[in-house]
């Protein structure tokens, strides 16, 4: 029998990562179906293994744990089920996702309850959590909320929680491509209103003060664009810590 094309693949991997958040509602259910659809991140980290299989994952800002429910779905395909040309399946990972609203804390807890230590959930802001050692830290959209120093202070946390070779993997908006960023801070904000949350100030930056950041910290960097099928200005910045060096103060 022959593999899957990687479309087919990945509509079953949607389908089976949404279809828990069905005991936690109907909103959650048709959120978490339109987020993997529509946005071409979660297929890019699956199709090119930029989460490891057994890897301590570490989600900040995860929202009701829609990273976690596809890592976790991904992991249990059959062989069989997994498209050529895909990086292996991310089998064992776990995951702990950090989120500062309730709401959707409860959506993730009450969507992967049965999944055990392997998605685990925690309701708390970004800049006091602790974040546990992990092999990937995942922040996607969400650093933009917090002012620079505190992002700053943020990124040096996940380089002290990562293993040496670990791996974050960071979306920003490039604030140099201003139409795009304008575009990507309208629909943040609507989707912010219509997830039943307060919509805070954002503190952007150009995609070269962040690689510069990055790489002042102990980050190896790679950008790569993240927008497809989208007006966003979205990039996904795949840093990984380097073994000899430590992050700088």
């Amino acid at each position: 029998m022959s593999r899957p094309t990687p479309d087919a693949a990945w509509h079953r991997l949607r389908e089976t990562a949404a279809a828990p958040y069905r005991s936690a509602g109907r909103f959650a259910w048709h959120f978490a179906r339109g987020k993997l659809g529509m946005d071409p991140v979660f297929r890019h980290l699956l199709s090119q293994g930029l989460v490891p299989p057994a890897a301590r994952v570490l989600d900040i800002g995860c929202g009701q744990g829609v990273l976690a429910s596809l890592l976790l779905s991904a992991g249990r395909s059959a062989p069989g089920d997994w498209p050529e040309g895909w990086a292996p399946a991310p089998c064992g990972t776990r995951v702990t996702g950090i989120e500062l609203m309730p709401r959707d804390v409860a959506r993730a807890r009450a969507a992967l309850a049965g999944e055990g230590e392997a998605a685990r959930f925690v309701c708390a802001d970004m800049r006091q959590a602790e974040f546990p050692p992990s092999e990937a830290v995942v922040i996607l959209d969400v650093l933009h909320y917090i002012g620079h120093a505190e992002q700053d202070a943020v990124l040096r946390r996940v380089h002290a929680a990562l293993s040496p070779g670990g791996v974050l993997l960071l979306r920003v908006g490039d604030a140099a491509q201003k139409r795009g960023y304008a575009i990507s801070q309208w629909v943040d904000r609507l989707v912010t209103r219509v997830r039943g949350h307060r919509v805070p100030p954002t503190y952007g930056r150009p995609l070269a003060a962040w690689i510069e950041q990055l790489r002042a910290l102990g980050f190896e960097v790679q950008p790569r664009p993240m927008s497809q099928g989208t007006p966003f200005a979205n990039v996904l910045l795949v840093a990984r810590r380097r073994s000899d060096a430590g992050a700088c103060a």
